[in-house]
């Protein structure tokens, strides 16, 4: 191939417009002998069919990592079986398989804490509303002054 060719490929390369072919036509250039003014790029070229040749090794688990995986995800499945057993036989007391309280003062007393945390909330968002309300009542005040100073200034 003549040097011309070569250092056209060579441009079109560095400004992306080169085909798969054009590319492994220069690579297939730079593994050879190269002219003397060309030399600089036969390291590119060269690092490229190195990294090509690389060959990473693959981790893979052995057979007793294996058994220990299969041990661990069954003793994990009897835990979780364990735990639904244990929440369905002994579960919350005085509720039946509905999920209805059949004690009355058990109810009572399970709607009354409900609703005490209820009125918590409500009474922390009614404080959150009369804050906003200072800030606002205060914000007004300031606008006010600024609004009657600018007037009487224009009025002067």
């Amino acid at each position: 191939m003549e040097l011309v060719e070569i250092k056209a490929l060579l441009e079109k390369y560095f400004e992306g417009e080169t085909t798969l072919a054009e590319e492994k036509l220069l690579a297939s250039y730079f593994a050879g002998e190269v002219a003397p003014e060309l030399e600089v790029y036969k390291g590119y070229f060269g690092y490229f069919n190195q990294e090509k040749e690389i060959s990473y090794p693959v981790k893979q688990l052995y057979a007793s990592q294996k058994r220990q995986f299969t041990y661990i995800s069954i003793a994990a499945a009897v835990v979780v079986l364990l735990g639904i057993g244990y929440y369905s036989f002994f579960g919350t007391p005085n509720v039946g398989r509905s999920g209805v309280i059949n004690d009355p003062d058990v109810a009572y007393k399970e709607t009354e804490k409900a609703l005490m945390m209820l009125s918590g909330h409500i009474n922390k968002g009614v404080e959150s509303v009369q804050y906003l309300e200072n800030v606002e009542e205060s914000k007004s005040k300031v606008f006010k002054e600024e609004k009657s100073n600018h007037q009487s200034k224009l009025n002067k």
